[in-house]
């Protein structure tokens, strides 16, 4: 499919009510509102993996665009500076804490991009950074996983968490989640941070989404009997 066939079908397959919807939870303009299973079920099928193609479709600006390009680029050939430009465009959390750090967390540049963009004094970046390192542990061997770097992370979010940005306590929580379902080496170290830090609270707006409580949550992996189960790719 061409760029303008592309986003042609993105029109048809948007509504006004998922556009409501997105908006409601921090999308911006432009976008048609096309659920991301109708993204899958029309259009990746038929794109399949074209980096051209994604890039383009991300530099649109449109968000329902800039969400698919995430699910058909390679992420091995990404650019680091490409994905520094990927970051710096994402405006609201479904593209900074899914597409970008999903992309950059199977990159050549996950730890690398991960720790910087943690310490960015803008949201949206800080929130790609966590994220991104979260992504990273659910699908890489726990020998190549730095085991103090990540304790010392944990820490952090022991200390911090209450006290940091809306959307950077909220991936700060899935980070203490992932390490305790992804890194069996660390997963009573993350219990016990999320025994400390309790429920986290997050303005999610005018939505009915909530912060999972991270207790909880890991012991529901645990029953699963799913604790160091990595993934294929955390793409989706």
């Amino acid at each position: 499919m061409s760029y303008g066939e592309v986003m042609a079908t993105l029109e048809e397959l948007g509504s006004e009510q998922t556009k409501t919807i997105f908006k409601k939870h921090g999308a911006m303009e432009p976008l048609f509102g096309v659920k991301v299973g109708d993204l899958k079920k029309h259009l990746l099928k038929k794109v399949k993996k074209n980096q051209d193609l994604a890039l383009r479709l991300y530099d649109s600006g449109n968000s329902d665009a800039m969400y698919l390009a995430g699910l058909a680029v390679d992420p091995k050939q990404m650019a680091k500076d490409q994905l520094q430009h990927w970051v710096k465009q994402a405006n609201w959390y479904m593209l900074s804490e899914y597409t970008v750090a999903q992309v950059a967390a199977e990159s050549p540049f996950a730890l690398e991009l991960a720790r910087e963009w943690m310490a960015s004094k803008e949201e949206m970046i800080a929130t790609a950074g966590w994220s991104t390192y979260a992504n990273y542990l659910s699908i890489t061997a726990n020998d190549q996983i730095p085991a103090e770097e990540v304790k010392c992370l944990l820490e952090k979010v022991e200390q911090t968490i209450h006290e940091e940005r809306n959307r950077v306590r909220y991936v700060m929580n899935g980070f203490v989640i992932s390490v305790a379902a992804y890194y069996p080496p660390l997963t009573d170290k993350a219990k016990r941070v999320a025994e400390i830090t309790g429920k986290v609270k997050v303005n999610m707006g005018d939505t009915a989404c909530k912060v999972p409580l991270a207790t909880q949550y890991i012991e529901k992996i645990e029953k699963r009997q799913a604790i160091g189960k990595k993934r294929k790719t955390c793409i989706c």
